[in-house]
């Protein structure tokens, strides 16, 4: 690699940093929305939501598409933080 182009390279990698401390606080303030949904859930076959995945999927699906993302991307990002969370409410489900 050129000098240049590792110059250019640390350059946008900076970016990519600064953009992942914005992704982490947006993170925080979603777990924080999925904390009190959790709350609010009283069976533990509540925390799973086929129907409601499926629809988000599609969303995500069709807004890449329209802001030409590749779908292939998001629809990975969205499945694993979806079964991430999903995780998480199980794992922090209380009975009432």
């Amino acid at each position: 690699m050129s000098p240049k182009n590792k110059i250019e390279l640390n350059k946008l990698r900076r970016k990519l940093d600064i953009l992942d401390k914005d992704l982490l606080k947006i993170i925080k303030k979603r777990s924080e929305i999925v904390k009190k949904v959790l709350s609010l859930k009283v069976y533990k076959k509540e925390i799973v939501d086929k129907k409601r995945i499926t629809n988000i999927l599609k969303k995500i699906r069709n807004q890449s598409i329209n802001k030409n993302i590749d779908p292939k991307i998001t629809q990975r990002i969205w499945k694993n933080m979806i079964w991430s969370y999903i995780d998480y409410e199980k794992r922090n489900f209380k009975k009432k």
